[in-house]
Parts: C-alpha cells; sequence; structure tokens
C-alpha cells in the first residue's frame, strides 16, 4: 500500500495554493458549460470551444460570444442582433442570411467567411479581419469597418449606405453594383478593386488610394475625391458631377470620354 503523506503537509500545501492568484485561462476548463449553451439552456459562452458547432437558426440576440472559437461554424440564418462577438474567430464559417444588426464584431477573425445576404446594418467590425469573406447582397448600411481588412472579398451588390470605412484595406475587392452612397472611405485602399456600376454618390474618397481600380459607369455624383490616387483607373462611362478631384492623382487614367489622362 502506498503511504500517504501526513496530514500536516496537505493542509500546509492546501494554504499555499489558496494564496496563488487565480488564472483566466482562454477556453472553459470545464466541457458542461459548452454543452449547457450548445443545448439551448445559456446564451452566453465568451471564450468557449465552439468550431464545427451547429447553430442553424437559433436565436441568440444579445448574447456575449466575445472571443468564442466558432470556425467553420454553422449559423445560417441565426439571429445575432445585438450579440457581442469581440476578437471571436469565425473563419470559414457559415453565416448566410444570420441577422446580425447593431452586433459588435470589432476584431472579429472572419477570413474567407461566408455572409451572404446577412444583415449587419449599424454592426461594429471595427479592425475586423474579412479577407476573401463572401459578403454578396449583404446589408451593411450605417456598419463601422474602420481599418478592417476586406481585401479579396465578395460584396457584389452590397448595401453600404452611410458606412465608415477609413483607412480600410479593399485590394482586389468586387465591388460591382455594390451601393456606398455616403460611405466614408477616407484613407481606404481600392487598389486593382472592381467598383463596376458601384453607387458612389456623395461618398469620401479623400486620399483613398484607386490605382487600377474599374470604376466603369460608376456614379460618383458630388464625391469627393481630393488627394486620392486614381492612377490607371478606368473611369469610362462614370458620372463625376460635382465631384472633387483637387490634388488628385490621373496619371495614366482612363477618363469618362475614353480619353487617356497625362
Amino acid at each position: 500500500m502506498r503511504a500517504c503523506p501526513p496530514r500536516g503537509i496537505l493542509l500546509a500545501l492546501a494554504s499555499i495554493v489558496s494564496l496563488l492568484p487565480a488564472v483566466a485561462l482562454p477556453f472553459p476548463t470545464f466541457a458542461g458549460e459548452v454543452a449547457e449553451f450548445l443545448a439551448g439552456r445559456e446564451r452566453d459562452c465568451v471564450n468557449c470551444r465552439l468550431a464545427d458547432a451547429s447553430l442553424k437558426q437559433r436565436d441568440l440576440s444579445g448574447a456575449d460570444l466575445s472571443g468564442a472559437d466558432l470556425s467553420h461554424a454553422v449559423l445560417h440564418r441565426a439571429r445575432l442582433a445585438g450579440a457581442k462577438l469581440d476578437g471571436a474567430n469565425l473563419t470559414d464559417a457559415n453565416l448566410n442570411k444570420t441577422d446580425l444588426r447593431s452586433a459588435s464584431l470589432a476584431a472579429v477573425k472572419a477570413e474567407n467567411t461566408m455572409f451572404y445576404g446577412s444583415n449587419l446594418s449599424a454592426a461594429n467590425l471595427a479592425g475586423a479581419d474579412l479577407a476573401g469573406a463572401k459578403l454578396q447582397t449583404a446589408y451593411l448600411m450605417r456598419a463601422r469597418l474602420d481599418r478592417a481588412t476586406i481585401s479579396d472579398a465578395m460584396l457584389t451588390s452590397a448595401r453600404l449606405d452611410d458606412a465608415s470605412l477609413r483607412e480600410a484595406d479593399l485590394r482586389r475587392t468586387n465591388l460591382v453594383e455594390a451601393s456606398l452612397r455616403r460611405a466614408n472611405l477616407e484613407g481606404a485602399s481600392l487598389d486593382d478593386s472592381g467598383l463596376i456600376r458601384a453607387q458612389l454618390r456623395d461618398a469620401r474618397l479623400k486620399s483613398a488610394k484607386l490605382t487600377q481600380a474599374d470604376l466603369y459607369a460608376a456614379d460618383l455624383t458630388g464625391a469627393d475625391l481630393s488627394g486620392a490616387d486614381l492612377s490607371g483607373a478606368r473611369l469610362i462611362g462614370a458620372v463625376l458631377t460635382g465631384a472633387i478631384l483637387d490634388g488628385a492623382n490621373l496619371s495614366g487614367t482612363i477618363m469618362p470620354d475614353g480619353a487617356v489622362h497625362e
């Protein structure tokens, strides 16, 4: 039989452990919290491991899922209005047609994530990583996307009216027929992006980078392009009525009438 340590030693060790500071673990220690959430008995699951979880059509309005790992999860048609997802991992997740109105997704990781037809109106996506995300026909009116990475993403026919995209990375992004009326794109990078027939009426594009961008038949009525870099951009058929081009770089730009600016 193995000898047990004297009772005095055990009590001393217990006393020492009780004095040690609590350490916050990055994920819940017990699987019970995750199980309760998946069973629908809990709405919040901060920092939980929920990769590959099936949450289709789940009502999580106002839930706190900050820091959760939801990579590859299915949240198709889920209700997440007002939910907190700051710092969450949504890589390769399915959020098609999901209600994310006024949700907070600051600094979220959502590379290649599907948001087709989702409603992200007034959502906070500041600093989010949306590289390669699928956002076709998504609603992003009044959304905050300042300094977000949206390069190589699909935003065809998306609605971004009154959205804030200051200093956002939109290089090589597909914005064909997207609506960006009154959007704030000051200092944004839109190099090589596709903005064919995009609606940019009264948009703020001051100091934006649009080199080699395709703005064929885009509506830039009243847009502020002062200091913008439009070198090599294609503006054939674009509407520039009332647009501000003070200090803009138009070297090699193909103008609305087809003439190449020198």
